[in-house]
């Protein structure tokens, strides 16, 4: 046997005997746990980007508002859903936050802050009475 065949071997072996193989050595009895193991994998899933779908989900309501011609009130959503990215993203750890960490910690805050600040900002500064 080749020297290169003979450590895959030794590998495929190894992954199998730690149960990290789906198709090997499962019986009935452990397909309850299979299941399991996905089910918590799922729920995991959502707790893991659920900050991200909670941003997403007022972007969302923003973008109904500027489609509904009220584009002050949307983009004061949309400012709202970035400084809640923000708050988001210094309160929770960098593990569950998914989508939300882009860079450093302080970086994401930082930016986040001024650009919902300034989105913030802008659109209470906005006279709509005439020049």
């Amino acid at each position: 046997m080749r020297k290169g065949v003979a450590v895959a071997d030794r590998a495929r072996r190894r992954h199998a005997s730690r149960g990290l193989c789906k198709n090997r050595g499962v019986t009935d009895g452990e397909t309850s746990t299979v299941d399991q193991r996905v089910a918590t994998a799922s729920t995991g899933f959502l707790r893991h980007h659920l900050p991200m779908i909670v941003v997403a989900a007022v972007i969302v309501v923003a973008v109904v508002f500027v489609a509904q011609e009220r584009w002050r009130r949307g983009t004061l959503f949309f400012g709202g859903a970035t400084l809640l990215a923000a708050a988001f993203r210094l309160c929770l750890p960098t593990a569950r936050v998914g989508l939300l960490a882009v860079r450093s910690k302080p970086f994401d805050v930082g930016a986040l802050t001024l650009l919902g600040s300034a989105i913030v900002l802008i659109v209470a500064t906005i006279n709509l009475g005439g020049v």
